[in-house]
């Protein structure tokens, strides 16, 4: 966890992006890289071929853009000043949403807010998720005061979360406490709770199981309600083991968490 991007902006919750990056870079001595992201610009579709073209604003001024995001990012790193050796901006133009997912894969996390609202546009959070490769910090709305001693794993069976695991065993590792949620009827065939417990102690990492009956209630609802119970202060989930389009008609829990999570959550689809 050596290396962290902020897609930058003036949205509501940017400092809680940064300050989410702050801690985490503080514990695993992490360079944070600051970019600016570029606003969503309305897009003009060509029939022959399909193609979808961006068109800014006819006063789109790009130098200041970039200008106003780093001043969002130095002011944060000039209110920390134990932080400056580690908080760099990478220079050069903003990024859209679709180059953000490919920078991402020279970084092993990118820290975003939470999507919606006043947070990050989820064009950019997917981009992220879906084309870095790599993993996806969300902050919360509000900024943290601590992350990643108590964790809570959403296990679910599924490639995802196996995935997420894989790639987040050095934060595992030093969390004082780990527990690995399973939410009844929201699984997938695949290998047990206990079967997990097995691979994250050959890894050095000492979990407990905790199984739970949904009684009714979505498992977003469910895992994010546990959470709060255990006082955790980053839940680890793969993302979208439904499909996007799937959960967009019948919900699903990473929509539910995407929307309403209040702890810094770890995701990779």
């Amino acid at each position: 966890m050596k290396c962290l991007l902020v897609p930058t902006d003036s949205s509501e919750m940017m400092n809680s992006a940064l300050e989410t990056a702050r801690l985490f870079a503080s514990r695993f001595g992490s360079t944070v890289d600051g970019v600016a992201l570029r606003p969503a610009f309305a897009e003009i579709v060509a029939p022959d071929p399909i193609v979808a073209v961006s068109i800014p604003p006819a006063d789109w001024d790009e130098d200041q853009y970039v200008k106003q995001a780093r001043r969002t990012f130095d002011g944060f790193v000039a209110s920390h000043p134990e932080a400056a050796s580690k908080f760099r901006w990478r220079g050069g133009n903003a990024v859209d949403d679709v180059s953000l997912g490919s920078l991402g894969r020279l970084y092993d996390a990118t820290v975003m807010p939470r999507p919606g609202g006043r947070g990050s546009r989820m064009t950019a959070f997917e981009s992220s998720l879906f084309d870095s490769g790599r993993l996806v910090l969300m902050a919360p709305p509000s900024a943290p005061t601590t992350i990643g001693d108590n964790i809570l794993i959403h296990w679910n069976r599924s490639t995802e979360t196996a995935r997420i695991i894989a790639l987040s065993i050095e934060v595992l590792r030093k969390a004082k406490s780990v527990q690995l949620l399973t939410v009844e009827g929201n699984v997938v065939p695949g290998p047990s709770a206990r079967e997990a417990l097995g691979y994250l102690e050959a890894h050095g990492i000492h979990a407990t199981e905790r199984t739970v009956d949904s009684r009714g209630r979505g498992p977003g609802d469910v895992i994010l309600s546990e959470a709060k119970a255990i006082g955790a202060d980053l839940l680890v989930k793969g993302a979208y083991t439904q499909s996007r389009l799937r959960q967009m008609i019948f919900g699903g829990a990473t929509n539910y968490v995407l929307a309403k999570a209040e702890i810094p959550v770890l995701l990779s689809h």
